[in-house]
């Protein structure tokens, strides 16, 4: 059958490990849309950190914050929203500050911390240090008492840590109705942005996840799942890798992902492994 829809992930995927997009890609991206096969970037980011390079990618659809949110980027329609309930929110935050770990919060347009020390000082950094139309960075003294004093709807949260996780999340998921992924950003996949070997739980609304939010986005586009292409690096790609036809990740990725993945490209991000992947396929 020929594929009808390609969902990619962004870092370590269509961005390589510094922060670049090999032309390749471009490249291949290009051809998707000369073939009318639609384009969804799927990625943990919001909308408003990634709005830049979706427009750069002339992307069809977006799904943002690990499935939390679905826009259709040719419209400016937003397909899909879910938010992450106000009272776990505050019970991974009492936990977060239980075990003096590090925790951030994603609105709409907004990236709320106390400190810039992991994933939000990555995006600050990529962000060009700056506040901008898409994006604000907010450093506060406490971010249970932002939210609260302003209202503010919560896309996702992150957890970081230098240290093990692992007993976090399994307390978090015992306490909470949320959705937890624990990646690891060390050794090989040390975070080339910040320089810094870190973990982190990335926490979002129960059922939300690439996978899902993929299979919400073919049933709206009418796309069987035979038909959808799905290339991903990330321990968080997995479940979108296994709703798909077409199942592919780089040489350069977790080897979990490897372990479902119907294809792995012989380059790595770095050398245009997307592009090699899609050009297999279309």
């Amino acid at each position: 059958m020929p594929i009808k829809l390609i969902a990619s992930d962004l870092d370590g995927t269509l961005i390589d490990h510094n922060n670049f997009i090999p032309a390749n890609n471009l490249t291949a991206i290009s051809d998707i849309n000369k073939k009318n096969i639609d384009f969804a970037i799927c990625t943990g980011k919001t909308y408003s950190i990634t709005k830049d390079i979706c427009d750069k990618c002339n992307a069809s659809y977006g799904i943002f914050g690990n499935g939390t949110q679905i826009i259709n980027l040719k419209t400016g329609e937003e397909i899909y929203k879910n938010l992450l309930p106000i009272n776990d929110f505050n019970t991974c935050y009492d936990l977060a500050k239980k075990y003096n770990l590090h925790i951030h919060v994603y609105s709409e347009s907004e990236i709320i911390t106390e400190n810039l020390l992991y994933m939000d000082l990555r995006n600050y950094l990529l962000n060009g240090s700056k506040n901008t139309d898409n994006l604000t960075f907010h450093i506060v003294e406490n971010i249970k008492d932002y939210i609260d004093t302003h209202k503010t709807p919560i896309f996702k949260l992150v957890i970081s840590s230098t240290g093990n996780l692992s007993h976090l999340k399994n307390e978090i998921l015992s306490d909470t109705n949320l959705n937890v992924t624990l990646i690891q950003k060390k050794g090989f996949y040390k975070d080339m942005i910040i320089n810094k070997e870190y973990e982190y739980l990335d926490i979002t609304p129960l059922h939300i996840g690439k996978g899902n939010a993929l299979e919400y986005l073919s049933h709206f586009l009418n796309v069987e799942r035979s038909d959808i292409m799905a290339i991903g690096d990330n321990i968080n790609d997995i479940d979108m890798l296994k709703v798909s036809g077409v199942a592919a990740t780089l040489s350069d990725s977790y080897d979990e992902v490897k372990k479902v993945a119907s294809y792995i490209s012989t380059n790595t991000s770095t050398n245009a492994g997307f592009a090699e992947a899609v050009y297999k396929f279309i």
